[in-house]
């Protein structure tokens, strides 16, 4: 739902897999082999895939500032199961962390959040607070305190209820 841009990173991934589930339409791109194929996904892990958007969404809504909108696994719980390891780059010697390999989605997220927690830039990865959207964005308002992923449509549509609201 968002024309805002990527975010930074390594949270491209993040995003995409946030976003593979549209609220207000019921439709979840996760139900199809084609909505799977981008994160490496079979029927078989579609669940464990589900679980862990759903946490990373209550996380980005918590950056927000808004509840979680289901009780999930805690986002730090299922993180700690991802192989992760230090790579170090001989030409330069940036040390960062890396999935262990490049099968599981659960790592390659472990390693994006990582990634967004030494940059600084993790906090600013937010959920929009419209319950029909939810949809990931990264903030780059200039205090941080974005709340809708497009202010021309869900910002706009929040807006538009309250306004409503004060005439009734």
């Amino acid at each position: 739902m968002t024309e805002r841009a990527a975010p930074p990173g390594q949270l491209t991934l993040v995003q995409a897999l946030v976003n593979t589930v549209d609220l207000a339409a019921g439709r979840d791109a996760l139900d199809t082999p084609e909505g799977r194929a981008p994160f490496g996904l079979t029927e078989d892990t579609v669940d464990a895939a589900r679980e862990l958007r759903e946490s990373l969404r209550a996380t980005l809504l918590a950056h927000a500032g808004h509840p979680a909108h289901a009780p999930v696994t805690p986002l730090g719980d299922l993180l700690a199961r991802a192989p992760l390891v230090i790579t170090v780059d001989p030409a330069d010697g940036a040390a960062a962390l890396a999935p262990v390999d490049e099968g599981p989605l659960l790592s390659q997220v472990a390693a994006a959040v990582a990634e967004a927690l030494t940059a600084g830039t993790w906090q600013r990865f937010k959920a929009c607070e419209s319950p029909t959207c939810h949809w990931a964005y990264y903030d780059r308002s200039p205090g941080g305190r974005g709340r809708w992923c497009s202010m021309q449509v869900c910002g706009a549509r929040a807006k538009m209820r309250r306004y409503r609201a004060k005439q009734g």
